[in-house]
């Protein structure tokens, strides 16, 4: 098939923060993708930035667009809400997976995907080797794994206990939290969606055996972000990883500057994998 015959694949982006004004922008310039709507909480903010004819005024009406790939970047919310709905119509694109650390939540959308012809797809993110990490999984030779997130006190969006905490780092570094990211997903959905998308990639440990920690450090204009993985061996001589990634990013910014073309390639990668969940 030429490519002046080729469908332009439609996607739906939901919400218009940084990241969705990013990729409606992308999208637009495209010529092999169309733009099938964008929805925003607020739709005053998408007056005068988005043509009215993109406009989506009620999420409800999301299927008379005829999606085939709909971008979540708004709020952990939409998933738990309208996740299984957008299945039935299009691939869906997870943009805040902390949402599946709800048991519920990702049992239901799993079942969902698994059983229709829609794919769910995580996309890396901050995450570097997701899918290296998701063989080891497949495989069962995953033994641990930890993601550590460094960032400007400012730079964290956080939920009780850890918003008092963080507001009293001053002048050293503190650790904020360290243990399962299933605890710290509801304290954190802004921030940790990286280790999210590490825990659904490591699924034969999962949300609850896979760890995370957060360090709020005063002297950093980046953000940190490095992940240890344990394989077979025994402790002497055990299979190990270690990546570090270090991603410019102004004070008070929840998103370092390279996310966003990561979030660009994901959406661009988020198809034809069929029924599942899938890493992009």
């Amino acid at each position: 098939m030429s490519s002046g015959n080729r469908k332009k694949r439609r996607v739906g982006i939901v919400g218009f923060g940084h990241i969705g004004q990013y990729l409606v922008h992308e999208i637009l310039k495209r010529d092999d993708l169309e733009l099938s709507f964008v929805w925003n909480r607020t739709t005053d903010v998408l007056r005068g930035k988005v043509d009215d004819k993109y406009i989506l005024e009620n999420l409800h009406s999301f299927a008379e667009r005829t999606p085939d790939l709909i971008v979540e970047v708004a709020h952990p919310s939409i998933t738990m809400n309208y996740g299984e709905l957008f299945l039935d119509v299009a691939d869906y694109m997870v943009g805040s997976p902390t949402a599946l650390a709800n048991s519920d939540v990702e049992n239901k959308l799993r079942k969902k995907a698994c059983s229709g012809t829609h794919g769910i797809y995580i996309p890396s993110g901050a995450l570097w080797g997701g899918n290296d990490i998701k063989k080891m999984a497949d495989r069962g030779t995953l033994k641990g794994l930890k993601v550590t997130m460094k960032k400007h006190p400012s730079c964290y969006k956080l939920n009780e206990p850890l918003k008092s905490r963080n507001e009293r780092v001053k002048s050293e570094a503190v650790v904020l939290y360290d243990g399962c990211i299933r605890d710290l997903c509801p304290l954190a959905p802004n921030n940790v969606n990286t280790m999210a998308a590490a825990a659904l990639a490591a699924h034969n440990l999962g949300f609850d055996k896979a760890q995370g920690c957060i360090v709020a450090d005063p002297s950093l204009d980046a953000h940190i972000v490095e992940v240890d993985v344990t394989g077979p061996g025994e402790e002497q001589n055990q299979f190990t990883v270690k990546a570090v990634r270090h991603n410019p990013a102004a004070s008070g910014a929840v998103t370092g500057n390279a996310t966003y073309a990561s979030f660009l390639s994901s959406m661009l990668g988020a198809h034809s994998q069929g029924p599942g969940l899938h890493l992009c």
